[in-house]
């Protein structure tokens, strides 16, 4: 019985040695180039020279490279497309289901931890006016009233502290409630897809958008990109904002309209934003979100990226993923599971091992 065939197309460094009990269980590897996750370069080209004839497929997001259903229907032998990241928006996961290709993620509390920890460290950098207080002293200053900051949490002389909107409510939004009960702040919620415990346990209260966009002087996006979410912040939601609230996005670039964040903190109807993450990545040279000094926060789409964290926990995920696979059986943390009926026609009892 020959070999089963596994492609790996974003290579994971010193992480790579963990495949080898791929191989030690008899699959034979294919890999991509390591620049396909930092940089361009991957095309439908490059990338089915290896993947073609795959049983399975591994990785993370590629820029400039999408999964999508004409790809995918050339995948005839694939089983799995395991992700080594929470996100799977690059894959036309209708089109895997209807091809009975299952796809699987990997929601490690590195990954989902870290972007909670990001999003609390921006938060403070932009409160907290850290990068002006620094540059104003390199460039020769000192004290001075335009530096000071903002206090997160109530005080017994009566300041009530601000108040946090979050949207989406998942291990994300969750952790920073966690992080944020310390501080005292008023915590609110949007998720039409949780239960109501989950705010209870979160300790926010449960409000719609527009609220949360009129109250909140913090906002910030933990929300998966789907149809319903593509631009949800556009002109006419961040009209609804507080002139001195903050915006941040550690979620999905085209969560947030771009064009109408450029206006909305060049004609001051917000004070500032924090992005990890844009709606054309790397961030275009000539985009003028770079022309906005202080107002902005930006950062290259690694919010969850920590020494010995990032994404390399994730890689032991994948590997017994895709060792269930081929051997006919379910994996775990399965995104699409509409497609486990075909899959079960398709590989199910069916060893490649």
């Amino acid at each position: 019985m020959s070999k089963p065939k596994v492609a790996i197309y974003t290579p994971m460094g010193s992480a790579n040695r963990k495949f080898s009990q791929l191989e030690e269980a008899g699959c034979e590897l294919s890999w991509g180039d390591p620049e396909w996750r930092r940089a361009f370069g991957a095309n439908a080209d490059n990338v089915f020279a290896i993947t073609e004839g795959r049983a399975a497929i591994i990785g993370a997001v590629m820029r400039g490279f999408d999964f999508t259903r004409e790809f995918l229907e050339r995948q005839t032998e694939t089983r799995l497309i395991a992700k080594l990241t929470i996100g799977y928006d690059d894959i036309d996961i209708d089109a895997a289901t209807d091809l009975g290709i299952l796809v699987t993620h990997s929601p490690t509390e590195a990954n989902w931890g870290g972007v909670a920890e990001g999003t609390m460290a921006m938060m403070l950098a932009l409160l907290k006016k850290v990068r002006e207080r620094d540059q104003y002293v390199r460039n020769g200053g000192w004290r001075d009233d335009s530096l000071a900051g903002t206090y997160l949490g109530a005080r017994q002389d009566g300041y009530e502290g601000i108040t946090v909107g979050i949207i989406g409510l998942g291990r994300i939004g969750s952790r920073l409630c966690d992080l944020l009960a310390p501080w005292r702040v008023k915590l609110i919620a949007h998720d039409p897809y949780v239960d109501e415990a989950k705010f209870a346990h979160s300790n926010a209260k449960a409000v719609d958008l527009e609220t949360l966009l009129r109250e909140s002087d913090v906002v910030t996006i933990h929300a998966n990109l789907t149809s319903e979410t593509h631009h949800l912040m556009n002109e006419a939601r961040f009209e609804l904002m507080k002139p001195s609230a903050i915006l941040i996005n550690a979620a999905r670039g085209p969560i947030v309209e771009e064009e109408a964040l450029f206006f909305a903190l060049e004609k001051q109807k917000i004070a500032g934003a924090a992005l990890d993450v844009f709606e054309t990545e790397p961030l275009d040279l000539q985009s003028p979100l770079r022309g906005l000094g202080d107002k902005i926060l930006v950062s290259p789409h690694m919010i969850s990226g920590n020494k010995g964290a990032s994404l390399k926990p994730a890689v032991p995920w994948t590997i017994d993923n895709t060792l269930a696979a081929l051997r006919g059986e379910l994996p775990r943390h399965i995104v699409n599971a509409e497609a486990i009926p075909l899959w079960r026609k398709r590989f199910g009892g069916k060893n490649l091992l």
